[in-house]
């Protein structure tokens, strides 16, 4: 076997290749045998997160660049609570899947999905997972509406950072469901709530495994829950925020219900958790921080980001105002070092504007640092999770 970089050191060259950005893993993985051995290999991930080299990303199902909308178009769909809107001018059908590292303000497109069309689903929820058996990273992309028909999907695709390609996954079984709970536990990407095709809302739940291709069915919550917002949570549980009833359509509830892996079951979660009425669309989980060191709730509320500690009895409290560049439509994600970060924009269509929080060391203040948005990425984003690459 020769060498690793011909003219260096093992050791030399191994560093060289921890080096690698986050966008460029699949082309390294193809340029040799004993490349793709190296980035595949667990060792390569530990080296690169012991050295600090890993990064923390946004994957963000963004609107394409704007175009000049072709004569007779169609407008589209209204969106429930959400603008589908991209930027001014730009087709509001039309979706990629694309990185952000918020903290450098390094933006990457990936590749279009596979099939007749190369947008995604409208409305599809996203989670990062881990797992392949090597600590490989994986983008699942469940559900969504049709963008040519506006049809609700069964559809699941995995991205797999390594291979730099998508594949299908098995279809989401039961109802046609829109407007769903999701978000990564373990492993598995959990699935609850949302409403059927006769805008029916829903109480059933399931999980999907990426690596065994397939969902298995969940107890059902205690209640419907229509638009709620799915968090993994300490403890590695999964938390569904809010929603409503067929009956109370459009009223948000502000319960919460959680469910454990490792017990097979629900659990209320004591005292509510949101206030009857408000949405929980800007919901996150963000891990503990140098300031903050448990874990703890934010969202947007009244153009400010609020924050509480956990998912408990806790009391909701001011952080700091959110820009109003940044204030309709936006989205709340909070990445892997618990930093949070804002991408909304300061009118409905207006191009989008990207705020990660600085927090003071000593935690009683806090500021905004913008991130750079180029051109083509200004687009409006309808749905994100994060991970670190």
């Amino acid at each position: 076997m020769g060498e690793l970089i011909p003219g260096l050191p093992e050791e030399v060259a191994r560093e060289c290749l921890v080096r690698v950005g986050f966008d460029q893993l699949p082309l390294v993985r193809r340029i040799s045998r004993q490349w793709k051995s190296q980035v595949e290999s667990p060792d390569y991930h530990r080296l690169r997160k012991a050295e600090g080299l890993s990064r923390p990303v946004l994957a963000l199902a963004q609107a394409q660049p704007p175009t000049s909308p072709a004569p007779g178009d169609d407008a589209a769909p209204a969106d429930k609570q959400h603008s589908s809107a991209g930027a001014s001018g730009g087709p509001a059908n039309s979706y990629r899947m694309v990185l952000l590292d918020p903290v450098e303000g390094r933006w990457a497109p990936l590749p279009a999905l596979p099939g007749p069309t190369s947008s995604l689903p409208l409305f599809c929820q996203v989670a990062a997972v881990d797992g392949g058996g090597q600590g490989r990273k994986r983008l699942v992309v469940a559900g969504g509406w049709d963008p040519e028909t506006w049809a609700p999907m069964d559809a699941v695709f995995v991205y797999d950072f390594l291979t730099g390609s998508w594949r299908r996954g098995a279809a989401m079984p039961g109802p046609r469901r829109s407007f769903f709970a999701c978000a990564a536990v373990k492993g598995k990407v959990y699935v609850a709530g949302g409403h059927d095709e006769e805008k029916n809302a829903l109480r059933s739940a399931m999980a999907y495994d990426p690596d065994a291709d397939a969902w298995a069915q969940l107890p059902d919550m205690a209640e419907e829950r229509d638009e709620p917002r799915g968090l993994c949570v300490a403890g590695g549980r999964f938390l569904v925020v809010g929603g409503y009833t067929t009956q109370e359509q459009g009223r948000f509830a502000g319960s919460a219900d959680a469910f454990d892996p490792a017990t097979n079951a629900w659990e209320p979660v004591e005292g509510g958790f949101l206030d009857d009425g408000v949405c929980p669309r800007t919901c996150c989980a963000a891990p503990g921080t140098k300031t903050q060191t448990t874990e703890r709730m934010c969202m947007i509320r009244d153009g400010h980001l609020v924050a509480r500690d956990g998912a408990g009895n806790a009391q909701w409290r001011t952080v700091a105002q959110v820009p109003e560049d940044a204030r309709t439509a936006a989205t709340v994600s909070a990445i892997p070092d618990g930093r949070v970060v804002v991408i909304g924009s300061g009118c409905h269509g207006g191009e989008q504007s990207v705020y990660v929080l600085r927090e003071d060391e000593d935690g009683k203040g806090a500021s905004w640092a913008r991130a750079t948005v180029p051109p083509e990425f200004s687009g409006h984003v309808q749905a994100s999770c994060s991970l670190e690459i």
